[in-house]
């Protein structure tokens, strides 16, 4: 059975790929300056996507898995993790 991810952006603003059964901690944390997010403040979340899901595809490239939808495996997720 293959693990399912998702994008959440935490408590403290950081942008993060985890399972989405909550085991663990999160594979990747995207954290943003403040003058990044000043910049960009209603994109930060789609700007984090967009990385995530060229680090899954890269990940799937190296180890020879072919990744179809990303989306799929990385939704973005409008919530808040406590």
């Amino acid at each position: 059975m293959a693990a399912v991810f998702e994008i959440v952006e935490l408590e403290n603003g950081d942008v993060a790929l985890k399972r989405n059964d909550g085991e663990g901690e999160p594979l990747v944390r995207i954290v943003f300056s403040g003058d990044a997010k000043a910049s960009f403040p209603e994109q930060h979340l789609e700007i984090a996507r967009a990385m995530i899901e060229a680090g899954v595809r890269k990940v799937g490239e190296l180890s020879g898995v072919h990744v179809e939808d990303v989306s799929a495996i990385a939704e973005l997720e409008s919530r808040i993790l406590h």
